[in-house]
């Protein structure tokens, strides 16, 4: 029988959790409708967030939760200076450039896997907080974890300040307009390199905060990469390719499936529920769960 004190928590917990998923699923989306490149190294920028703040933290004599518009700052440099590599690689007469970019960032989260275990070694690391500690209890409900509430906030502020700056503001529309059609949007006079730059950086940034929040939550260890590529390929998918607002959808679908399965079926079986529930939605909508698949950027 179903313990119902049990249920709630964990659905409160995956709530919760897809909250910090989305902000992974924002930048990840948005590459994706900007750039047209899939991104195998998502998951690394996730790995190396966390061990930034898991080493910044301590050596600033810092608060985790301080070091975030570092770690930010930092990887939107560090994303801002890869693009151009990317767009190298993808562009020109080069044959099958999606291809060659998932090829490229293939290659780009081996070497950063490979250097995080070079230099660290297979250990994890937490990143250390005192200020998240603790949570607010709610007679009836149940547990709502400080730093979890505090996460899910920030994933969804990512999300909402995303498509305000898409939809409100000179550099988002050129964007859109980059996403739309590259060719048209550089007769026009936008400078299509320096926005996806821009894009790009903003996306290391806001993939490697999410990761300083996860190690937050969890730890960190070098070989975590692939199962958050993972999820990250599940929410762009589920939510329809390109489609940013389908992603808190498929960012709390995630939360609750990951949640649901861990603690009702086993932790291994996770990706296996979450690519079999793919299946499924894609059998039924094969534009994603909202049907709006395509809709680059918007």
């Amino acid at each position: 029988m179903v313990d119902p004190g049990l249920l709630t928590q964990t659905l409160i917990n995956g709530l919760l959790l897809g909250g910090i998923y989305v902000t992974i699923g924002v930048g990840f989306s948005l590459v994706f409708g900007v750039l047209e490149v899939i991104d195998f190294a998502v998951g690394e920028y996730v790995m190396l967030g966390a061990f930034a703040g898991a080493l910044l933290a301590p050596s600033l004599g810092s608060e985790g939760v301080f070091v975030i518009p570092l770690v930010f700052a930092a990887f939107f440099v560090v994303g801002f200076l890869i693009q151009p590599l990317v767009h190298h690689v993808t562009s020109g007469d080069r044959p099958m450039p999606v291809l060659m970019g998932l090829v490229f960032t293939f290659g780009l989260a081996l070497f950063a896997r490979g250097s995080v275990l070079t230099l660290f070694g297979p250990n994890t690391r937490n990143v250390p907080t005192e200020l998240l500690v603790g949570g607010v209890t709610i007679r009836g409900i149940g547990i709502f974890p400080t730093v979890r509430v505090v996460t899910a906030v920030f994933g969804v502020s990512a999300l909402a300040a995303f498509m305000y700056y898409l939809y409100n503001t000179k550099g988002g529309m050129a964007i859109r307009a980059i996403a739309e059609d590259r060719t048209n949007a550089r007769l026009m006079g936008i400078n299509v390199n320096r926005y996806q730059s821009i894009a790009y950086g903003a996306y290391a940034g806001l993939t490697a905060t999410a990761g300083v929040f996860i190690g937050l939550i969890f730890s960190a260890n070098p070989g975590m990469g692939l199962q958050y590529t993972a999820f990250a390929f599940f929410m762009v998918v589920l939510a329809g390719l390109g489609y940013l607002p389908g992603v808190i959808v498929s960012g709390i679908v995630l939360g609750l499936a990951q949640s649901l399965t861990a603690v009702y079926l086993g932790s291994e079986l996770v990706l296996f529920v979450l690519f079999g529930l793919i299946y499924v939605v894609l059998l039924v909508s094969p534009s994603g769960i909202l049907g709006k698949g395509g809709e680059h950027a918007s």
